[in-house]
């Protein structure tokens, strides 16, 4: 399955409600990917521009696009950003497909 990082950050209701009842925010996302087909394969707190990150499979780009909008239409979160991650395999396909394709840059 494709393998996709999110990368999110609270609503300061959000933060406060979990400051006032500390959950594990971790079992939610893994119920909402296992919702749509999918599996959490982590989940982590983090500082810096976002408040946290994961790692989740979704069996295709529309399950992780639905994955998105369920948890970011939710109204917890600030910013959500999802990233489609290619294996090894996937991005040699991909320079292989580069390399035969041609391109005329700005003149």
């Amino acid at each position: 399955m494709p393998v996709y990082l999110g990368r999110f950050s609270y609503t300061s209701e959000s933060v406060k409600a979990m400051v006032s009842n500390p959950q594990d925010r971790g079992r939610a996302a893994a119920e909402a990917a296992e919702s749509l087909g999918g599996k959490l394969i982590g989940f982590w707190f983090s500082f810096g521009e976002f408040d946290g990150a994961f790692l989740v499979e979704a069996p295709d780009n529309t399950a992780a696009a639905a994955l998105s909008m369920l948890v970011g239409g939710s109204g917890a979160l600030s910013k959500l950003e999802t990233t489609v991650l290619l294996t090894m395999d996937e991005a040699q396909d991909a320079m292989r497909k580069a390399a035969a394709a041609s391109y005329r840059p700005p003149a």
